[in-house]
């Protein structure tokens, strides 16, 4: 356990908290938290690891600003939370699942990357997920569920006993999410889906 892993777990905590109540800072707090994990995870040779850190870094930069366009106040956006049409929820499951079982061989045939496959699971299906939460689209927080399920046990494999209970407590949160970004659509509280949320 070094003092890197134990700085990403409570950003981690602390940025999935904000995202949960879609407070607007949880972007900049999950930008320096996948920085931090990006070298524990190199550290360790879960190199899909340390490249999807990379990718959220990215795509939390996009998810940051598209949540600006629909800012309210300082911290809460206003920007709805939506649902995918069950036809583009399916086709991102199906190529999700292509994508990480061709990233898996790949890292098992060309490089000593623990647990390949599992690995490439949590790659690209936390891709989905994170896009999912940039566009503010409420599934996102079952495909965290999944993730989650999965990380916990291979990061206790490798030995990274901290962030494995990291990963339950974002389970743990992503449930809380999933529930509270629904409630947040039953009550109105929220507009109605907009044309352009469909991906």
């Amino acid at each position: 356990m070094s003092i890197w892993e134990i700085t990403g777990t409570v950003l981690g905590v602390i940025g999935v908290w904000l995202m949960i109540r879609q407070n607007i800072w949880g972007w900049p707090v999950g930008l320096v938290q996948v920085a931090v994990y990006a070298w524990v995870f190199f550290g360790a040779k879960l190199y899909s690891d340390a490249l999807l850190q990379i990718a959220f870094f990215l795509i939390q930069a996009y998810g940051w600003a598209h949540w600006l366009r629909g800012q309210h106040t300082a911290a809460h956006s206003d920007l709805p939370v939506t649902r995918l049409p069950a036809g583009v929820l399916a086709a991102w499951v199906a190529a999700g699942a292509v994508v990480a079982a061709g990233w898996g061989a790949f890292m098992h045939h060309t490089t000593d990357a623990a647990l390949p496959y599992w690995d490439a699971f949590i790659l690209v299906f936390s891709l989905v997920a994170q896009w999912w939460q940039a566009r503010k689209h409420l599934e996102n927080w079952p495909a965290w569920v999944v993730v989650n399920t999965v990380a916990i046990g291979v990061y206790w494999a490798k030995d990274l006993r901290l962030t494995s209970g990291l990963y339950f407590i974002f389970w743990l949160m992503a449930v809380w999410g999933w529930r509270a970004w629904r409630n947040s659509m039953q009550v109105g509280a929220l507009a109605p889906k907009r044309p352009e949320e469909g991906c």
